[in-house]
């Protein structure tokens, strides 16, 4: 099993989701003010600095501070100046990046991404600076806050000299910016020396050793032509690593790891790799394995990682790894390293054809790389148990630049099956990968021989991946996202009320036991009600705060548990955001932060928290409101939520005063037998205005969901004999 330091990585290349058990409501879930967070410029800072960002939104008017998920940055508004914040980032901090999200009176936003350097001088692009004549003056070892700028480029000069190595990288993308970057790197006179676009995901990079001591200039423009998109642009002569080998280890092991890249200072060497005619940088560094992947029989998601991969986002749910500074001695950017509990195989060359494999051993874990173009590993392995086998290769998911595929055949070399591209939308979740990912069934006893290659035949240095060959075991992994449709948005509860997370489950060989959600962390006041999910891969989890709750902005843990025989399963469930309302991406954050603001307008909940009923019969619940603004008298209208197909419940509403509904649901007779715990959503035209001094009210509609409530579902009693 592949494991992470302190995450479980035996996941799924995206969550396999099958809905049709699944009733769901599609609903906007508040038109009541809630902080979209969508741009912060700068995107970064350097360790040990101070600048000042603006922020740009919705709902945005009385936002107050900013909150970090790393202690060492910090933000405080600058006076008279709206929209503005001073953040101070500590020497201490590491260099990657780090969720930044709004916090005001309308509880808390959505993240973005804060970027943070070692070393550099923050600039800030200042027009015009649109072609040569007038480009802007830098120094090497700079980070430019820039702004795209339409139809026009942005142009930087700096001096440089005869056989420095400098790293030009363009950040956007990987930031959470729209941007979709170019950039070329001239002599002041005009001859293009080198250009990119595509390095890291969309973002551009430049590695180029200057030919003469001068003046160069750098050109940077949206391929697409569009403005006001902020991008983060490094020009540095510091060390960066482009890649790392072996990129999985065993845990406990110590092991010596070759970094790739430029200006990897001492004890580095010229490698025998070469990038665009230039060798690499090589340096051997030590590093120790962790031994403890899971504590308590907790698999955990790191709580600080200092790099986030690249497009698409939701391949991080699956990412089967650890990410870590890469020396003690100083190298900038991390990289990401896989740990697991088996043992780890090296490729060894040559197993270029099916008539020369490698021979390995399962379960498989190979750290490998195609090291040149059309090159070809094969891999030879003895099935003793037969049955279903998950194949797995992670390159995307590890930053590798493969595409790589897959092909399985016995030992007479039958084809058996192919695996490609994984591509799964669920909701808002994003998990496309050009990562191979599946199950084959290995009906017999023998030898096989599966062959990875990249699809376009590549190969280089970072051409790298890892390749895991297990039997599969039953299991399962937990994410949640704020259930805000269509656009990004942050948790917060009003008091009196209640949010919902939409759950995805991913159940892995058939796994089918019934899966609890519960919460640790959690504040005076706030509660989470434990939500069952039987037998199905989606669900709701609803959030909701008394009505004397104290006002709160801080993160919350939340465990699903289920069982295995006699064996306790445990698993953090992964948080996620929206990154954009305009193309439905999602990504995975470290924390999930709630907010508890104002009193709701109204409260939904359950006469019981706890129904036992016969599967085949009517159960009638009742449902309360309670209205908490005096002048809300409007009805409200009561749907299903989150009910199974099984479950059949019929759309109703409060009238006028009414605070009390029976409603019945019916259990179908093929219910299976145990825990299903669901709500329903209540909307209603609210009077509202921001302004709370204003007069004027008009109606808002408003969707709350109810507290849940558990069904106990027991098998329908038997006929007595004679009847």
């Amino acid at each position: 099993m592949l494991l992470a330091s302190n995450t479980h990585v035996g996941i799924r290349s995206a969550f396999i989701v099958a809905i049709a058990n699944c009733c769901l409501v599609s609903v906007v879930q508040a038109e009541l003010p809630s902080i979209r967070f969508d741009r912060l410029t700068p995107l970064g800072a350097s360790a040990g600095s101070s600048v000042e960002a603006e922020v740009a939104g919705a709902d945005i008017e009385e936002v107050q501070s900013l909150w970090f998920d790393h202690p060492g940055l910090t933000a405080e508004p600058v006076k008279d100046r709206d929209r503005r914040f001073q953040i101070k980032v500590a020497s201490d901090v590491p260099a990657g990046t780090y969720d930044v999200r709004l916090v005001g009176r309308w509880g808390v936003s959505n993240p973005r991404l804060f970027s943070i350097d070692h070393g550099l001088t923050d600039v800030v692009d200042t027009e015009p600076n649109n072609d040569p004549s007038t480009a802007q003056v830098v120094v090497v070892n700079s980070a430019i806050a820039g702004m795209s700028d339409g139809n026009n480029d942005d142009t930087f000069r700096f001096t440089a000299k005869v056989k420095q190595r400098l790293i030009i990288d363009c950040q956007s993308g990987k930031l959470d910016s729209l941007m979709d970057a170019t950039m070329s790197l001239s002599t002041a006179d005009g001859r293009i020396l080198a250009s990119s676009s595509d390095h890291n995901g969309r973002d551009p990079l430049i590695d180029v050793i200057i030919p003469a001591d001068g003046d160069y200039l750098i050109r940077v423009y949206d391929l697409s032509y569009r403005g006001g998109f902020p991008y983060r642009l490094l020009i540095t002569d510091k060390s960066h690593v482009e890649t790392v080998f072996p990129r999985a280890v065993q845990a406990g092991q110590n092991v010596e790891l070759v970094a790739l890249g430029q200006n990897l200072g001492d004890g580095s060497a010229e490698s025998s790799w070469i990038e665009a005619g230039t060798p690499f940088a090589e340096r051997t560094f030590p590093f120790v394995a962790p031994s403890e992947i899971a504590v308590g029989g907790l698999y955990q998601f790191n709580v600080h990682p200092t790099d986030h991969s690249v497009l698409p986002t939701a391949a991080t749910c699956t990412l089967t790894g650890m990410q870590f500074q890469v020396s003690p001695s100083g190298l900038a950017n991390s990289q990401t390293l896989m740990v697991s509990n088996s043992s780890v195989t090296l490729e060894v060359e040559p197993n270029n054809t099916q008539d020369e494999p490698q021979p390995v051993t399962l379960p498989l874990i190979v750290s490998g790389r195609f090291d040149k173009a059309r090159d070809a590993d094969w891999f030879e392995f003895e099935v003793a148990e037969n049955g279903q086998y998950g194949f797995d290769v992670y390159c995307e998911r590890i930053n590798g630049h493969a595409d790589p595929y897959v092909v399985v055949v016995d030992d007479k070399g039958n084809r058996i099956n192919e695996l490609d591209d994984f591509g799964h939308r669920i909701n808002a979740f994003d998990g496309h990968l050009r990562d191979p990912s599946g199950m084959v069934n290995l009906s017999e006893k023998r030898k096989y021989r599966v062959l990875v290659q990249d699809r376009y035949r590549r190969g280089g240095a970072r051409y790298q991946y890892v390749l895991a060959i297990q039997k599969q075991q039953p299991d399962f992994y937990a994410a949640v996202i704020h259930s805000q449709n269509p656009g990004p948005g942050g948790t917060t509860v009003w008091r009196g009320g209640s949010v919902y997370l939409d759950v995805i489950i991913h159940q892995q060989q058939g796994y089918s036991e019934p899966i609890t959600i519960t919460a640790e962390n959690l504040p005076p006041g706030l509660h989470v009600t434990p939500t069952v999910i039987n037998n199905n891969s989606r669900g709701t989890l609803v959030i909701s705060a008394d009505d004397n709750a104290a006002d709160f902005i801080g993160p919350i843990k939340l465990i699903a548990t289920g069982k295995l025989g006699d064996e306790t399963l445990r698993r953090e469930v992964r948080p996620y955001s929206r990154v954009w309302s305009s193309d439905g991406s999602s990504r995975p954050t470290r924390e999930l932060v709630v907010a508890i603001r104002d009193a709701a307008p109204y409260r939904l909940e359950w006469a019981t928290d706890n129904v036992k009923v016969e599967a085949g019969k009517d159960v009638e619940l009742t449902l309360r409101l309670t209205r908490r603004w005096p002048d809300f008298k409007a009805d409200v209208t009561v749907q299903p939520l989150s009910f199974p197909g099984n479950f059949k419940l019929s759309n109703t509403s409060f009238k006028g005063d009414q605070t009390e509904l029976t409603i019945p649901v019916n259990v179908q007779a093929n219910s299976r037998p145990g825990s299903y715990t669901f709500a329903v959503m209540g909307q209603a035209q609210v009077p509202f205005n921001k302004d709370a001094a204003a007069k004027d009210r008009p109606n808002t509609l408003v969707s709350l969901p109810s507290r849940p409530v558990t069904f106990e579902v027991v098998e329908a009693a038997k006929p007595t004999e004679g009847k």
